[in-house]
């Protein structure tokens, strides 16, 4: 076993919380016992790179009691839980993460997921896709497929396919109806206000709530705004967008205007330079930032560091930067995903959904491994993999749902 992690000893607190999700996850639970049996994986390496707390945990002991010999790290190092990663090491797992790497030790951990030589890449924000290309080409050859988890991820495959630079299939898994519009919507919606409330302690009605994207997870940011008691501004730079938005009941307006009146911010776009120089300039003294999109380019912490004349710890996991003119701008966890780096990733509850759809692809490559399609790199989840997890879902919360007749196959099969 290999594996370089923080502690070893906190493997009984990581424990605990897969422990507690695993009790939360009834599709995996499901998932997992048919692979025990079937061991679809034996033979098989599979390099995971997603954010690594207990629900991710839990994922990685399902694809391993499949047979997979996983190898682990995160796909971002303000996420990390040492003891969840202490507690698969503890379990015979290979993992590679520590909580709040530096960018060389980030680089090191998920360099070595890749030099295990994976057949299986299941990715988020697709580090691992992109570094198996630049890197580590020599491996490419030993992959079947890939799995990508978020729509960051998927903006890099689509790119990198149309380049004809993507040299191996991945499944673009945030695509699934039971991924985006359960994930992206509920899911992102109720853990960035987790992590934006128990780290501001601050009240949330009769707030100004800016929200950059009015994408699936703006969406469910947005909603969870208004149901708190905020005015919710919307940001957009598509059009449909901002009309779905003022249809919703929210106003839109271009983010500079937006700047000037808001008390909490929240990016979701996936894009760089959101919140900029220009927008720091015209901010509330207190306002605060942070960010739901993968990567940490949404708001320009970078330019807001230069035009600070100092910083400060404005409380846990907040820093506050201080204008020349005496406001204070504070941002939330570096400007890094708010709803992990400062509170525990979405519910159990909706993991258990994407999960599923992650363990399922994964297992329609290998079992598809020569029959997956050439003219494009880039697959859609299969829809019998998504109605599948839909129907479990169902089963599980004990309802029964409609079956078409015959006939009304028959009627639906000539008007379509």
């Amino acid at each position: 076993m290999l594996s370089e992690i923080r502690n070893p000893e906190l493997y009984n607190d990581g424990n605990i919380k897969i422990d507690w999700v695993k009790a939360n996850m009834p599709l995996l639970n499901s998932i997992e016992k048919e692979f025990a049996e079937t061991k679809p994986f034996k033979n098989i390496k599979i390099a995971l790179s997603v954010h690594l707390e207990a629900k991710t945990a839990y994922l990685c002991k399902v694809l391993a009691a499949g047979g997979a010999e996983m190898y682990i790290t995160g796909s971002n190092p303000l996420s990390t839980q040492d003891d969840v990663a202490a507690a698969l090491v503890h379990d015979g797992l290979n993992v590679f993460a520590w909580y709040d790497a530096a960018p060389e030790e980030y680089h090191r951990h998920i360099s070595r997921v890749i030099e295990a030589g994976p057949n299986i890449i299941i990715d988020d924000g697709g580090d691992l896709v992109h570094l198996i290309h630049t890197e580590y080409r020599d491996k490419i050859k030993d992959v079947i497929g890939g799995c990508e988890e978020t729509t960051t991820g998927i903006i890099r495959l689509i790119a990198m396919d149309k380049a004809h630079e993507l040299e191996f299939p991945m499944v673009l898994v945030n695509n699934a109806d039971c991924k985006h519009l359960f994930d992206n919507r509920y899911g992102t919606g109720q853990s960035v206000w987790d992590g934006i409330n128990r780290t501001t302690n601050l009240i949330v009605a009769g707030k100004n709530v800016v929200v950059a994207g009015y994408g699936w997870c703006g969406k469910g940011v947005a909603m969870r705004a208004k149901g708190l008691g905020a005015e919710v501004i919307v940001t957009e730079v598509d059009p449909v967008k901002a009309m779905e938005a003022v249809m919703d009941g929210f106003k839109v307006m271009k983010m500079e205007e937006a700047a000037k009146i808001g008390d909490f911010f929240i990016t979701v776009t996936g894009c760089c330079g959101v919140i900029t120089e220009k927008c720091f300039n015209v901010m509330k003294d207190g306002a605060i930032c942070c960010n739901a999109g993968h990567f940490d380019v949404e708001v320009d912490v970078a330019a807001l560091r230069k035009m600070a004349v100092k910083t400060k710890v404005a409380r846990k996991n907040i820093t506050g930067y201080i204008m020349p003119d005496g406001r204070q701008i504070n941002v939330i966890a570096e400007g890094r995903l708010v709803n992990l780096a400062a509170g525990d990733g979405h519910p159990a509850e909706i993991m258990d959904m994407s999960f599923a759809i992650q363990a399922l692809s994964a297992l329609h490559l290998v079992k598809n491994r020569d029959k997956l399609p050439k003219d494009s790199m880039v697959i859609d989840v299969p829809k019998y993999i998504d109605r599948e997890v839909a129907e479990r879902k169902i089963k599980f919360w004990g309802m029964e749902i409609d079956r078409l007749t015959e006939e009304q196959e028959k009627y639906l099969g000539k008007s379509l």
